[in-house]
């Protein structure tokens, strides 16, 4: 099975990447770009025939190692 877990900061945190990111999008004439946040996208195959038992999973695993959960949200998406 595979999955994709995304991971981005929550709204209320800063984010001097995705501005600095901005910044040079409106430099290079791009002006009708008006935000740009950053994240992470991990893609995880794993061997489970239950959907519901991956998900749970993927979550653990979200939530305890590939997210800070006080600053950053995370959504688990099984693909196929």
């Amino acid at each position: 099975m595979k999955a994709k877990i995304t991971v981005k900061l929550k709204d209320i945190v800063l984010d001097p990447q995705g501005n600095t990111i901005l910044h040079s999008l409106n430099e290079m004439g791009y002006e009708k770009i008006t935000k740009v946040r950053q994240g992470k996208v991990f893609f995880v195959e794993l061997e489970e025939t239950s959907k519901e038992k991956a998900r749970a999973l993927l979550k653990e695993i979200a939530h305890k190692v590939l997210s800070n959960p006080v600053i950053e949200t995370y959504e688990v998406e099984i693909i196929g």
